[in-house]
């Protein structure tokens, strides 16, 4: 079986699902989404799935299968990812995982192993009412007591992965760097290429994020929030970019022009704190998309060395 794997990873409105597809129609593969938010059902504007038509005929894995009132940790989404990836290539297809959650990508190409145990539930539960009354900046400080070098990868916003870092120190008595340390001992089974795409003038990338918002909201955004808020009231909700942002207008605190800059704004932020979080994996070929006139002739010079389709 061969064991070659595409990534396509970067920041929001980078691009990175049109190339997917097109890479996937060059080489034979399927793709393989590496985004938190695309696996739930429905938020399908807010998370811009590709639609039947964007696909192109290519076949799209772990994408819209779980329920927004459900949890999903990275651990799961290794395992899954491994199992379709496998399936993809015993068909004599290559897979080409494509997606923009960094922690998802890092754990699959570095073949992290997490450690089982079971989880603290009561605990998590004090430390997530812990984080709504508190917030984010003092439960991460006091995670930096023990574990700084979790600590300095993430956002205050970033409620799971903070109480997360804190249970497993508290249940296991070690941190979750040392766990992903020692989880690091086996090389992955798949021979990795992974291209990133950025831009050299971040403002390019910052006006496709704007632009984005704007034809979202056009396709029908702030409907799919208000039926979103109307069905669900788990936390997933409370953490998509595109439906809290929104929340305010439609609970009639804020004008919709705030907070559609609001989430632009956000948006934003978030495309920067991605390809901070990527600059720092050295395997990664990037591609600056706004120095070359066709993205996909670029990624095929990176991929044609490895692959003879």
């Amino acid at each position: 079986m061969d064991n070659k794997v595409i990534v396509i990873a970067g920041a929001t409105a980078s691009g990175k699902t049109s190339l997917s597809i097109k890479i996937a129609q060059k080489y034979d593969g399927e793709v393989v989404s590496a985004d938190s938010m695309q696996i739930y059902k429905g938020m399908n504007i807010a998370t811009a799935k590709p639609s039947k038509e964007e696909m192109c005929g290519i076949p799209h894995h772990l994408m819209d299968f779980l329920s927004p009132e459900e949890t999903f940790s990275v651990s799961q989404y290794v395992d899954m990812a491994k199992e379709k990836i496998n399936d993809i290539l015993l068909r004599g297809k290559v897979p080409v995982v494509c997606g923009g959650t960094g922690l998802y990508i890092r754990s699959l190409v570095e073949n992290v192993r997490f450690s089982p145990h079971d989880p603290n539930e009561k605990l998590r539960d004090e430390l997530n009412a812990r984080y709504e009354k508190e917030g984010g900046e003092v439960l991460l400080k006091e995670l930096a007591e023990f574990d700084e070098e979790t600590a300095k990868t993430l956002h205050p916003s970033n409620n799971k992965r903070i109480i997360r870092a804190i249970e497993i120190y508290k249940t296991t008595g070690r941190t979750m760097s040392e766990h992903i340390r020692d989880s690091k001992n086996t090389p992955s089974p798949y021979d990795w290429t992974v291209i990133g795409l950025t831009f050299a003038d971040r403002q390019k990338l910052y006006d496709r994020i704007d632009l984005r918002v704007d034809v979202m909201l056009e396709m029908g955004l702030l409907d799919e929030a208000r039926e979103f808020y109307r069905e669900h009231k788990g936390k997933t909700a409370a953490g998509a970019i595109g439906y809290k942002e929104l929340k305010p207008y439609l609970d009639g605190e804020m004008s919709l022009d705030e907070a559609v800059e609001r989430l632009k704004q956000v948006t934003r932020n978030y495309a920067k704190r991605q390809l901070t979080w990527f600059k720092k994996d050295e395997y990664i070929n990037w591609i600056y998309a706004d120095r070359c006139k066709d993205v996909f002739a670029e990624a095929e010079k990176i991929l044609s060395s490895r692959f003879t389709k």
